[in-house]
C-alpha cells in the first residue's frame, strides 16, 4: 500500500536515521560508521511523490479496538475446561459484518477455530496472523477487579488474557477489518487464525489445524504471540521478537529400595537415593550452546547495556570467557542462563505415605526444556552418567511437547519487524529464544517462518502480579493502541502490493 509523500518521508527517515550510525565493537572500542549515501536517500525520498490512499481514522480505530478488546476479555474462555465458542462466534460475526469470508473448524463444537482470509494477487505467498482465544484459568478471589470484567482503571484494561493473548487477538482483528475497509491491494493473501486450545489442549487448536486443514493456513510468514517491547520505568528499552523456542519435556526419575520401619535407617532408602539424584542433576550444567537467535540476542543486548553488563553479554559469545558470565546469570539473571543450554528444573516429588514407613519407591518429575537441536536420547544418557546410580530409572513422561523449528532472522519479514519497531517504538530488535512454548512451533516444523511479537509491557509488572497468568493481568490502553498501529504498518510492509 502506498502512503502519501509526507507519510512515506517520515517513515523512511526514521528508519534510515536508526541505521545512520552503525556500531561495531573492536577491542572494546566503538567504531562509528557514517554513510553519506543515506543522507542523499533522505533528500531524494522527501521529493518523491506517491499516490494517496485512505489512511485509517485512528481515533475511530482506537475506540473500536477498545470495544472489541473488552468484549473478548469478557468471554470466560478458561482452559481448562475450555469453551472458546462465544469468543469465536463474536469474531466470526464482526468479520462477516465487514464482508470478510470466515470459516469455523473444530474437533469439538465448543472449541472452534476461526479462519478468515483476504485475497491478494498471488504474486507472493500468504501471511498468517495468529492468536489464541483461550486463557489460563483463574482464582477469582485473588483478583481486585473481576477477571472477566475487562475493567478500565487508571488507563489500564484489567482482565484474564489482557496480555496472553487477547491483545494479539484484538490487534489481528482490527488489521483485518481495516485492510478490508481501506480496500488495500495485497500481493499476499492475509489469513487470520483465531485458534483454541493453546493453553494446554493443542489437539483442539493448532495441531488440528496443521494436521487436518494446513492448506487453509499455509503461509510463508506468520505473526503471533511470544514477543514484546520491554519497558522499564515507562521507557521502552528494546523489542523482543521470538524466532525459536525450547522444547518442553517431562523427565521422570524413579528410585526403588526395600520398605522398612522408619525407626531403622536403611542404606537403600528410596527417598535418599532419589534426593541424591535430584541434587546431582540440579547442580549439573550441560555445555553452553548458542544458535543464530541467541548469538544475535546477546550481541545486540550488549550494544544497549551499561559497560559492565555489556561485557558479560559479549563474554557469552567467547567460549573462553563464557563460564564466568554463566556464573553471574545463574545467580542474577536465570532466564539468560536458561537460554544458554537445555535446562532441568525439579518440580514434583512423590515419596512416602506415612511418617514411620520407609517407602519402597520414590518418584520425581523434572521440567526439562531442551534446545531445539538437542539429541534427546543422548541427553538422557548424560543425565544417567551425572546421577551415577544404576538403580535410578530415568525416562520421559507424558507431556504435550512441541516439534523443533526455527525462523530465520534473514528474511524480508524480520527486516520489516525491525524497521517498524524502530519507527513506532524507537528501539533495537532482539531476536529471542523463548524458554517457554508457543503454538508457532507446529508451524515452523512445516516450514512457516513464524515471528512472535507483542505490545510494550512494563518489565516491573510481572513481579508486581500484573503480567501474563498473574492475578491482576493488565495492559495500558495507550500501548494497546500503539500495538495496533505497529501491526497495521507491519502487515502493509509484508503483504501490501508495492
Amino acid at each position: 500500500m502506498e502512503r502519501t509523500a509526507e507519510q512515506e518521508f517520515r517513515r523512511i527517515r526514521a528508519r534510515l536515521k536508526s541505521n545512520l550510525f552503525t556500531r561495531r565493537k573492536r577491542s572494546g572500542k566503538i567504531v562509528m560508521l557514517r554513510s553519506r549515501f543515506l543522507l542523499l536517500i533522505l533528500f531524494w525520498i522527501g521529493t518523491y511523490a506517491h499516490s494517496q490512499v485512505s489512511e485509517p481514522d485512528w481515533e475511530a480505530v482506537e475506540e473500536e479496538t477498545l470495544k472489541h478488546f473488552r468484549a473478548l476479555l469478557q468471554f470466560d474462555t478458561s482452559d481448562p475446561p475450555g469453551r472458546e465458542l462465544p469468543a469465536a462466534e463474536y469474531l466470526r460475526d464482526v468479520l462477516e459484518a465487514e464482508g470478510i469470508s470466515v470459516e469455523m473448524l473444530s474437533v469439538d463444537p465448543e472449541r472452534p477455530n476461526v479462519v478468515a482470509r483476504l485475497r491478494g494477487d498471488g504474486s507472493q505467498e500468504p501471511l498468517l496472523i495468529m492468536a489464541h482465544t483461550d486463557v489460563v484459568n483463574v482464582d477469582p478471589e485473588k483478583w481486585t477487579f473481576p477477571p472477566f470484567s475487562a475493567t478500565v482503571d487508571g488507563g489500564y484494561v484489567y482482565g484474564r488474557g489482557a496480555v496472553d493473548d487477547k491483545d494479539n487477538l484484538a490487534a489481528g482483528l482490527m488489521v483485518m477489518l481495516e485492510l478490508k475497509r481501506q480496500n488495500v491491494p495485497l500481493s499476499r493473501d492475509v489469513i487470520f487464525l483465531a485458534e483454541s486450545g493453546e493453553e494446554g489442549a493443542t489437539e483442539y487448536g493448532i495441531e488440528f489445524m496443521v494436521n487436518e486443514h494446513f492448506d487453509m493456513i499455509d503461509a510463508e510468514f506468520c505473526l503471533a504471540e511470544g514477543g514484546s517491547v520491554s519497558r522499564v520505568n515507562r521507557e521502552v528499552i528494546y523489542g523482543g521478537v521470538q524466532t525459536v523456542e525450547k522444547l518442553p519435556y517431562r523427565l521422570e526419575l524413579a528410585a526403588r529400595g526395600v520398605a522398612g520401619h522408619g525407626s531403622v535407617p536403611l542404606q537403600n532408602n528410596s527417598v535418599v537415593r532419589l534426593a541424591k539424584a535430584i541434587s546431582a542433576i540440579a547442580d549439573w550444567r550441560s555445555p553452553i550452546r548458542l544458535n543464530e537467535t541467541t548469538y544475535t540476542y546477546f550481541e545486540r543486548l550488549a550494544s544497549i547495556s551499561p559497560p559492565d553488563a555489556g561485557e558479560r553479554y559479549l563474554a557469552v559469545l567467547d567460549s573462553g570467557r563464557a563460564s564466568e558470565a554463566d556464573e553471574y546469570f545463574l545467580a542474577y539473571e536465570p532466564r539468560h542462563a536458561s537460554m544458554l543450554r537445555s535446562s532441568l528444573s525439579p518440580t514434583i516429588f512423590d515419596a512416602g505415605y506415612r511418617i514411620n514407613v520407609i517407602p519402597s519407591e520414590s518418584r520425581a518429575s523434572v521440567d526439562f526444556r531442551a534446545l531445539p537441536d538437542e539429541n534427546i536420547q543422548d541427553y538422557l544418557e548424560q543425565i544417567r552418567e551425572v546421577i551415577g546410580d544404576d538403580s535410578i530409572e530415568v525416562s520421559l513422561g507424558h507431556r504435550n511437547t512441541r516439534p523443533a523449528g526455527q525462523a530465520s532472522i534473514n528474511t524480508t519479514a524480520f527486516s520489516a519487524i525491525e524497521q517498524n519497531l524502530q519507527e513506532h517504538y524507537g528501539v533495537i530488535t532482539l531476536p529471542t529464544m523463548s524458554t517457554g512454548a508457543t503454538d508457532m512451533a507446529y508451524l515452523r516444523a512445516r516450514g512457516v517462518q513464524c515471528y512472535g511479537i507483542g505490545p510494550a509491557i512494563d518489565r516491573e509488572d510481572a513481579a508486581l502480579g500484573f503480567g501474563a497468568h498473574s492475578d491482576q493481568e493488565r495492559i495500558l490502553i495507550s500501548e494497546m493502541n500503539r500495538f495496533v498501529r505497529f501491526n497495521w504498518d507491519l502487515v502493509l510492509d509484508i503483504a501490501a502490493r508495492k
